[in-house]
């Protein structure tokens, strides 16, 4: 394929991504297939001879479509929302066309230096305290990083965890941590690390910070907060207080590719102190380095000759000049740990791209109004459920997910599920809330409308009355 030929295959691919989202609920949401359905649709190796563009497009219906479940159908009420926009796809083809490996600043400045703004511009979104910034002289930064769950974390550095147990909200507070810590330590161990967080995947609770800072300060434990959905809510000011108390952190994250518009993968974490990071991860093998990382070093042996060189009379304009060379460091310091040593991999791409279109092109009140926009849906669903007496709310409604159930047992909200997946009209998952199987209505679709939470939840109802009135029979035949 040639430049020519690429112009025209991706206006087409364009066009064919447009009508696909455009068209997005008139497709089945959860596809009629069964595992291994691909492997007879394709040949057992790949072809000798090279193949034309319209033979591989015309698979994508044919072949990959049909097992595609539809995660940006407004009918998609599962896990939690996959951001996506159009902004974001275009700097995602931009991204992949410019192609570059951003391993180092010298990898690919601009990589480098837009990701440290952006994440700025990010963490001031949703007022994180300046610790955490970056900016011209800051100890802090943040990264776009992939996200893992903390068990595996543990797994990888090979050392134990213990769950600390919740309240009746679903919150970690202070006297639960207090317990755990107290027993570890009565057994020999050394607690380290506390993970808080703000958002929870089951239930969207939130952990109480301002019991829990000061708790890891005291004990010189890291804590880091995790707030991967309920994150990106904080750049509005009315959902601002369910943050405070990250001051005590050490680090904190959230995904952009959740809930901000930003298509996957796009997950944003800062520390308060980068060289604790770039610290344990760092290598220098010769390749990677290059003649703008010694700057810092260069610049501040040179200001050290001149403070040598001044006299006391002018030690006011030494402090002025070292505070001017400390900043001038810092900010090359920057860029020469930037960004192959605040992570495991090596590369990365340039994500960043996807940050700088959708902040500037749907602006803080553009995606302050998306935010809105799927809180309102979700309590459009929870006064839908209270108004049915047979159904239960399970959690509080805070942001965009509703946890519900039938007034019952687990094995008829089970049966519930099984019915409403099996139509395949909408899609649900489900969680365990201490001991109740409860259903989870996530609202999800950047597309999704009022209309489309009334369709359903009378779904859900009609279903509901289908399954208890089979249920009630079979009761009485036994």
């Amino acid at each position: 394929m040639d430049a020519a030929e690429f112009r025209k295959r991706g206006k087409e691919m364009v066009d064919y991504i447009a009508d696909y989202l455009e068209k997005i609920d008139k497709r089945q949401v959860f596809p009629d297939v069964e595992p291994g359905y691909l492997r007879p649709l394709i040949p057992d190796c790949a072809p000798q001879d090279p193949e034309s563009f319209e033979d591989v497009f015309k698979d994508i219906e044919k072949i990959i479509m049909p097992g595609v479940t539809h995660w940006h159908s407004p009918y998609f009420f599962a896990y939690f929302p996959a951001a996506s926009s159009f902004p974001a796809l275009l700097a995602d083809m931009l991204c992949g066309g410019i192609g570059c490996v951003g391993f180092s600043w010298a990898a690919s400045p601009a990589c480098t230096e837009l990701e440290t703004v952006m994440l700025d511009w990010l963490g001031k979104m949703i007022h994180l305290p300046e610790d955490f910034l970056a900016g011209k002289d800051g100890q802090g930064g943040g990264v776009i990083q992939a996200h893992s769950s903390v068990e595996r974390a543990a797994l990888i550095g090979g050392v134990k965890i213990k769950s600390v147990p919740s309240d009746e909200t679903f919150s970690v507070c202070g006297s639960a941590l207090k317990k755990v810590l107290d027993e570890d330590k009565a057994s020999g161990l050394i607690p380290f690390f506390f993970c808080a967080t703000l958002g929870t995947t089951p239930c969207c609770s939130f952990d109480k910070l301002l019991e829990l800072g000061p708790i890891c300060n005291k004990e010189n434990i890291w804590m880091h907060i995790d707030a991967a959905y309920a994150g990106s809510a904080f750049i509005c000011p009315e959902f601002r207080h369910l943050l405070n108390g990250v001051e005590f952190a050490d680090s904190f994250n959230f995904n952009p590719h959740k809930w901000l518009l930003v298509n996957f993968d796009c997950s944003a974490m800062w520390v308060k102190k980068r060289s604790d990071l770039t610290g344990a991860f760092k290598l220098e093998p010769l390749y990677l380095q290059h003649h703008y990382q010694e700057s810092g070093d260069a610049n501040r042996e040179q200001c050290n000759k001149q403070e040598n060189a001044v006299t006391l009379e002018l030690r006011f304009t030494l402090q002025r000049l070292d505070l001017l060379r400390k900043k001038i460091y810092c900010s090359f310091a920057f860029l020469k740990e930037k960004y192959k040593h605040w992570q495991i991999p090596l590369g990365r791409r340039f994500r960043s791209l996807k940050l700088w279109f959708v902040l500037r092109m749907y602006g803080v009140t553009g995606l302050q109004e998306h935010i809105r926009k799927h809180v309102r849906l979700s309590h459009q669903f929870e006064h839908l459920v209270l108004q049915d007496e047979r159904f239960e709310i399970c959690a509080e409604v805070v942001l965009g997910l509703v946890c519900f159930r039938l007034k019952g047992s687990n094995e008829l909200n089970k049966a519930l599920l099984k019915s409403i997946n099996e139509a395949k009209k909408i899609h649900l998952v489900p969680c365990h809330l201490r001991e109740k199987f409860v259903l989870r209505f996530a609202i999800c679709a950047r597309t999704v409308e009022s209309t489309h939470i009334r369709f359903a939840w009378q779904h859900i109802s009609q279903l509901a009355t289908d399954l208890l009135k089979t249920w009630q029979q079979n009761y009485h035949q036994q």
